[in-house]
């Protein structure tokens, strides 16, 4: 409990100095620079602080046995959400090229509307394919 606190408060630290800091009128060309650094300081300061305090202790060997039954778990979870998260991006470039390049064509000739819906309903569709893939991993782990 007592590392959550601190989490939280260094965390809010973190936000709040800075911008702080900024908002108070230090009118100089490092403004930027030393917000930037005193962020940087506390979060990772905060990241090493919780590390010590949450993995300080001894380790169990029961629980190290358990760890490493569940890490086939683990990786499938992984892996569903590594197929979900990059064919979205994947999907969210295709989608933004597609179209900007729809609606170029649009404002040219309003009669290839429906070709240009194919594309952009293409490119969506690689999303879709991620998140079935996922939910049949997710299946097999159940």
């Amino acid at each position: 409990m007592l590392t959550k606190i601190i989490l939280v408060v260094a965390l809010i630290l973190s936000i709040i100095i800075p911008f702080g800091a900024y908002l108070i009128g230090e009118k100089n060309r490092g403004r930027f620079k030393t917000s930037l650094s005193i962020n940087v300081f506390f979060f990772f300061g905060t990241l090493i602080l919780a590390n010590i305090l949450l993995f300080g202790g001894n380790a169990q060997a029961a629980e190290a046995t358990s760890a490493v039954a569940n890490s086939s778990y683990g990786l499938g979870y992984i892996a569903a959400a590594l197929s979900t998260g990059l064919s979205c991006v994947g999907a969210g470039i295709a989608v933004a090229s597609a179209a900007s390049a729809a609606l170029g064509a649009i404002s040219e000739d309003s009669s290839i509307l429906g070709k240009s819906l194919i594309f952009v309903a293409l490119a969506e569709g690689v999303a879709l394919y991620g998140l079935i893939v996922s939910i049949m991993i997710l299946g097999k782990l159940a």
